[in-house]
């Protein structure tokens, strides 16, 4: 490996966990309104939250602000090492196949981005199951990070950790298939109005925010309900194993019992968190680039 090659990852991992902290509020609301609402039958619907900002002075208010940051630290680890991985493999990839077949091309970039998106979300599954529990339980949870662990691997085993990797993996797979070629796309076709400055980077990163959130919200509704199922069982009193069976089962017993909508639960918190998450990881990444 070549003196330069450990920069994308490294620059990556810090971008990445820099923007966790920015936006990590919003991200809390997006999944409590993405599991609200869930019906196992006809009789079981709650809905406590009314949107992104019922819901954040709701958590604020109830549980304190710190609520809000609940699972903050098995995020910052996941970006340690999903980011990493993610966008380090997606420009070190990139580099490769560039100097294998001469030019860049959509077809290239998307290839790429999914085979990195894909890896690193699978390999960073268990952070994402501790942060959801720990974002759902908020206050009354009252778990560190090493106790939310052991919680799970006790109860459900080291498959525990794994609860809905195909759709992370799916999730990760397709926003990086929209956002990393978008932002790129949008970055060269901008360079002639903005050149390689914070603007550019301002507005191609909220370009490519706008398309990932919409491509893989559904996917992340499912990917929330799956991680989120030993906690409605134990609010629900239900007895079986498994609510949702797996992927499939989960999308179509959403979409009938809570209609296409539901797959769209926690859009706006999904927007409005990557939108500044991808500006703060964009041109952190960026100025990095340059500092260095």
């Amino acid at each position: 490996m070549g003196d330069q090659n450990w920069r994308p990852f490294v620059y990556g991992g810090l971008a990445s966990c820099i923007a966790e902290f920015g936006t990590f509020p919003i991200d809390t609301s997006k999944t409590r309104l993405q599991v609200q609402g869930q019906k196992l039958d006809a009789n079981h619907a709650e809905l406590k939250y009314r949107g992104m900002i019922d819901c954040l002075l709701k958590i604020s208010r109830q549980e304190g602000v710190s609520a809000l940051y609940a699972g903050i630290w098995p995020a910052v680890l996941r970006q340690a090492t999903y980011g990493t991985i993610k966008f380090g493999t997606y420009y070190s990839l990139k580099k490769l196949a560039i100097r294998q077949y001469g030019n860049e091309s959509v077809t290239l970039n998307v290839a790429c981005a999914v085979t990195a998106g894909a890896v690193s979300s699978a390999i960073a599954n268990p952070t994402d199951v501790l942060k959801v529990r720990m974002q759902i339980r908020g206050s009354h949870g009252n778990v560190s990070l090493v106790g939310c662990f052991k919680d799970v691997y006790t109860q459900e085993g080291i498959s525990g950790l794994w609860k809905g990797v195909n759709p992370t993996a799916q999730r990760a797979a397709v926003i990086a298939a929209v956002e990393l070629p978008v932002y790129d796309y949008c970055k060269s076709h901008l360079m002639n109005a903005f050149g390689d400055q914070v603007g550019n980077h301002f507005i191609s990163s909220f370009v490519a925010s706008l398309g990932s959130a919409v491509a893989s919200t559904p996917i992340d509704v499912v990917r929330t309900r799956l991680m989120n199922q030993r906690n409605l069982k134990e609010k629900r009193n239900v007895t079986t194993t498994h609510i949702y069976k797996g992927t499939i089962d989960c999308f179509i017993r959403t979409f009938k019992n809570e209609g296409f909508w539901a797959f769209y639960k926690g859009f706006i918190p999904a927007w409005f968190r990557m939108g500044p998450w991808n500006i703060i990881f964009f041109i952190t990444y960026e100025q990095l680039k340059k500092l260095y």
